[in-house]
């Protein structure tokens, strides 16, 4: 069975799209990661999110978005939760705050190039297909500074290599794309983005439960929450921009048929007493089920009809 469609993989696409971008994913990945041996887990989540901004900030550079006031109004509000957030944090570290944010505009990088290169050449991967052509090639990138800057360290504290640990959260980060795949598919941008900001909250209580060490104060919770509330507007606002681009791309005979068909479901409905009741009623009396469409609006149904007709008559002569 056919999970996704397949994708025509060339060379030059390959060379000139999946590797810059596997090689920003595997920077994102070494630095995020890097970035837990020297601050909390719940710190490391206030950081994420900056995501946004970093996201925002690139797109602009690229050229691939524009600089708008209310979403940089949103960029505001997510910068100055995350610094409050960070003038609270205890146990506060130049070194892994660094290697955090660094991380954390190499994936927004990586976004960027991938709307870039990849609508360029007509390209759609999705989260399964992506990891099929990105996941071997930034493992060779992640390789090189494994065997200069960690294997080293490795021999030397002789570190034991427990394969449930590691296998086990193999299959967690697995888990988690198919997931994306499914929810992305299932249902829309407004459920992804609302579930995202639910488990911010959800990893960062469950990370000081399993971690005592990690102690969030008030200034911790009182920055995240003036955080979050710009990544909300920030959703909001990418919500709004595609909604506005679906209505935007829908032509006008288009409207016009899909209005037609409504009406039409509305005229079809049953009205007692009419002239064709003894085709609606059966041989016992027993009046059979009508599909009628409650959403319908309940407007003269010929006059409205005949309205759709006409303006589809005169827009295609």
């Amino acid at each position: 069975m056919r999970v996704v469609s397949p994708v025509k993989m060339t060379i030059e696409i390959y060379s000139t799209c999946v590797i810059p971008i596997s090689a920003f994913f595997a920077s994102s990945l070494w630095f995020g990661n890097t970035a837990f041996l020297h601050i909390s887990v719940p710190f490391i989540q206030m950081l994420k999110a900056l995501m946004p901004v970093a996201t925002f900030l690139m797109a602009v550079i690229c050229g691939i978005d524009k600089l708008r006031c209310d979403v940089f109004l949103s960029m505001l509000l997510i910068s100055f939760g995350v610094v409050i957030s960070s003038y609270g944090e205890i146990h506060f570290n130049v070194i892994g705050t660094v290697y955090q944010v660094t991380g954390i505009f190499a994936e927004a990088l990586r976004l960027a190039l991938t709307q870039i290169l990849l609508q360029k050449k007509g390209l759609t991967l999705n989260p399964i297909t992506s990891l099929y052509y990105i996941a071997p090639c930034s493992f060779v990138f992640l390789f090189v500074p494994w065997y200069f800057l960690e294997k080293p360290q490795m021999e030397v504290s002789q570190i034991q290599f427990n394969f449930l640990i590691f296998f086990s959260n193999a299959l967690c980060a697995l888990a988690l794309n198919f997931s994306i795949f499914l929810v992305i598919g299932r249902t829309g941008a407004v459920t992804i983005r609302v579930a995202g900001v639910l488990k911010d909250w959800m990893l960062i209580g469950l990370s000081t439960v399993i971690f005592p060490e990690s102690t969030i104060t008030g200034l911790n919770i009182i920055g995240y929450a003036v955080a979050l509330c710009g990544v909300a507007m920030y959703n909001y606002l990418k919500v709004k921009d595609i909604r506005a681009a679906q209505l935007s791309s829908e032509t006008l005979p288009e409207r016009i048929v899909k209005d037609w068909k409504l009406e039409k479901k509305s005229s079809d409905i049953f009205v007692p007493g009419s002239s064709d009741d003894n085709n609606i009623r059966g041989g016992n009396g027993s009046t059979l089920d009508l599909n009628a469409d409650e959403a319908a609006p309940l407007l003269p149904s010929s006059r409205l009809s005949h309205i759709g007709l006409s303006q589809l008559t005169t827009h295609t002569a």
